[in-house]
């Protein structure tokens, strides 16, 4: 038989190749679309996935009309509630003012600062008085609805619209629950694309073969088949960066672009539950995304979903009209 191969994988577009610092990455929020009024991301964990009949809709594509098989991602979607309201002045914070009304989950998450204006006339989002170009919330899921923990999760998400549009969403919202449909409106569900940022699943310390690809050494090689060959040239006598090496794999936070959006839905108007619940999660219990191929992470990792940074065309000409799970309709069988 001939020896199995592949070619070296490792791009050198994601070095250095080490944890993420933490699970929901910061985001440029300023480079994203503003075309639509209200947040410009939102926080979900991901359940799992699936493989769902939709029926094909797109106006040239070949199985056009026709029901089809295709491989979907199940994400959960908690309401976030507002933490606290940032000012930013050409790229830097110049002033932060916290909610009053906050959950008692987020003591065990962060230390809130001490009332230090206790006596004295509270500062509102209306009287801050310094300049500012731009506004932002730093939000917080409301994980106790969902059945995987009770520990919220925070970020900082951007807002679109001018300045006062901003500021009238804050006051709005302020003591709300807000849902994702106040995401997904307007120009995103015109679109119907999505990017999703998020953590890899970790798989620890790994040797050079696993972690880049490289193909076995012959079995009589001094020092060990399942390495490099050779470190680099005598002179000059340093190994380059480029070369692989053992260290950590996954863990790392990418991004994956134009993800397109099946069904935006909440469970008790479309019960999508086994009796069971979905393996690793359990049953789902609040608003849920069903988006097109696969995500990031294991199951009950948290993922920010933006507005898509570059939408391409041939994503948004795609239409599919959910119909059902597939292991649904075997189950029933």
């Amino acid at each position: 038989m001939p020896r199995r191969g592949h070619i070296r994988h490792g791009s050198l577009q994601f070095y250095p190749r080490k944890k993420a610092r933490k699970i929901l990455p910061r985001i440029s929020w300023s480079l994203l679309s503003k075309n639509d009024k209200g947040p410009l991301g939102f926080i979900g964990y991901k359940v799992g996935m699936a493989s769902a009949y939709v029926r094909d809709n797109s106006t040239t594509s070949l199985s056009k009309g026709k029901r089809i098989v295709i491989p979907v991602t199940i994400i959960e979607i908690p309401d976030i509630k507002i933490l606290s309201t940032r000012f930013y002045k050409n790229g830097n914070v110049v002033g932060e003012i916290l909610n009053n009304s906050l959950d008692k989950e987020l003591k065990k998450k962060i230390k809130l600062p001490k009332d230090k204006n206790e006596g004295k006339k509270a500062i509102k989002i209306e009287d801050f008085k310094k300049k500012y170009n731009d506004i932002r919330i730093v939000a917080y899921t409301q994980a106790k609805k969902t059945g995987i923990k009770k520990n919220p999760d925070i970020a900082e998400i951007g807002i679109s619209g001018d300045l006062d549009e901003k500021l009238d969403f804050v006051k709005n919202n302020l003591s709300k629950e807000i849902s994702v449909n106040e995401f997904l409106n307007g120009d995103v569900i015109k679109r119907g694309l999505v990017d999703v940022r998020g953590v890899t699943k970790g798989k620890g310390f790994q040797g050079s073969t696993k972690r880049f690809g490289l193909s076995l050494q012959f079995h009589k090689s001094e020092k060990g088949v399942r390495g490099p060959g050779s470190g680099g040239a005598w002179h000059p006598a340093r190994v380059d960066f480029t070369q692989p090496m053992s260290g950590q794999m996954g863990y790392f936070t990418r991004v994956l672009y134009n993800n397109k959006i099946i069904l935006v839905e909440n469970i008790k108007n479309k019960n999508i539950n086994p009796e069971e619940g979905f393996k690793k999660f359990g049953k789902i219990k609040n608003d849920y995304l069903i988006i097109s191929g696969s995500v990031q992470g294991p199951p009950k990792r948290q993922l920010l979903i933006t507005v898509p940074l570059r939408p391409s065309k041939g994503q948004i000409k795609k239409n599919y009209e959910f119909l059902e799970l597939i292991w649904k309709e075997q189950k029933n069988k």
